[in-house]
């Protein structure tokens, strides 16, 4: 019997970025500096706003939170991708790879929303800046990230009780560095509509009403700074909104490229290669975007690490 059932298979194969031996060392090098970099520089950022009282603000909170996410989202992929390497396999176990994918949904999604919520935080400060600590209270902010978090872990949680439904042929190849859940769906053996319109509907909502909401945010903040005569008001209160636009146009612009890679290219390997972009690349970006472009997180990481240079 060519198909076997999910309870009888015991490992997928990632075929990874390269099949190429002479690439791997320099594929490995490439992805543990990149990940070494996410890990610290996120690190420091969730330190930096911890150890200042001036960042006890929801905007730093909720930044301290998207880093946290990061860390996450970048470590649901990569370690295994690495450890593969070094061992020279491709295996992933069938529950390792469902695990894979339920947290993967749940930080890219987290992702998401967080860059979302953040919008509408800088969209009360500008706009509302009199009832900002009304609205924007420790509570409500705590609400936010926690209805974030249920809402990704119910999302991710009926991906996989869908897929728990699916047969798979044995030794399975996933063309991919980590196990993507639109290529799991491809090389399923059984039926995956039920799992693909699920996943086409929630594509669809985690992506317009986000969308939605950060192009109304900004809309109400340009038309709220139009209306200030001071020039240097303008650009203080629109600097506060740069870093926040910076990792917003490079989240959405790497899905894009490659949600366009899927579509373009038949090459599944071309689009893994793309994928990279999101997967790793944003998230290492984003502690540089915010300490490059924000004097506050530059300030404190200043004063959090001139203590440790002092005693060296």
């Amino acid at each position: 019997m060519a198909a076997e059932n999910h309870t009888e298979m015991s490992e997928f194969l990632l075929l990874g970025l390269s099949d190429d031996p002479e690439l791997q060392p320099l594929i490995y090098g490439l992805f543990l500096s990149m990940y070494l970099v996410t890990v610290l520089g996120n690190l420091l950022i969730i330190l930096a706003i911890s150890s200042d009282a001036h960042l006890h603000t929801p905007m730093y909170f909720f930044l301290s939170n998207l880093s946290l996410v990061d860390i996450c989202f970048t470590s649901t992929t990569v370690p295994k991708m690495l450890v593969n390497i070094t061992t020279h396999s491709k295996d992933i176990s069938y529950m390792g790879c469902l695990t894979q994918v339920y947290f993967f949904v749940i930080f890219a999604g987290l992702d998401n929303l967080l860059l979302t919520v953040m919008a509408y935080d800088r969209f009360v400060a500008i706009c509302h800046p009199l009832h900002y600590t009304v609205i924007m209270n420790p509570r409500l902010c705590a609400l936010l990230v926690l209805m974030s978090w249920f809402i990704m872990s119910l999302v991710a949680l009926v991906h996989v009780l869908l897929m728990l439904r699916l047969n798979f042929s044995l030794e399975t190849e996933i063309p991919h560095f980590f196990c993507e859940l639109a290529q799991v769906l491809k090389v399923a053996s059984s039926d995956t509509l039920i799992n693909d319109i699920y996943l086409y509907v929630v594509t669809v909502l985690l992506c317009v009403f986000p969308v939605t909401g950060i192009l109304y945010s900004y809309s109400k903040i340009v038309s709220s700074l139009m209306r200030v005569s001071s020039t240097g008001n303008k650009y203080k209160a629109f600097s506060t909104c740069g870093s926040h636009l910076c990792v917003v146009s490079l989240f959405y612009g790497t899905a894009l490229g490659v949600y366009l890679s899927y579509a373009v290219t038949p090459s599944s390997q071309s689009s893994a290669i793309a994928s990279v972009m999101y997967t790793v690349v944003t998230p290492m970006l984003n502690p540089f975007i915010y300490s490059l472009r924000n004097k506050d997180v530059k300030g404190a990481l200043g004063r959090l690490l001139s203590p440790a240079a002092s005693r060296l």
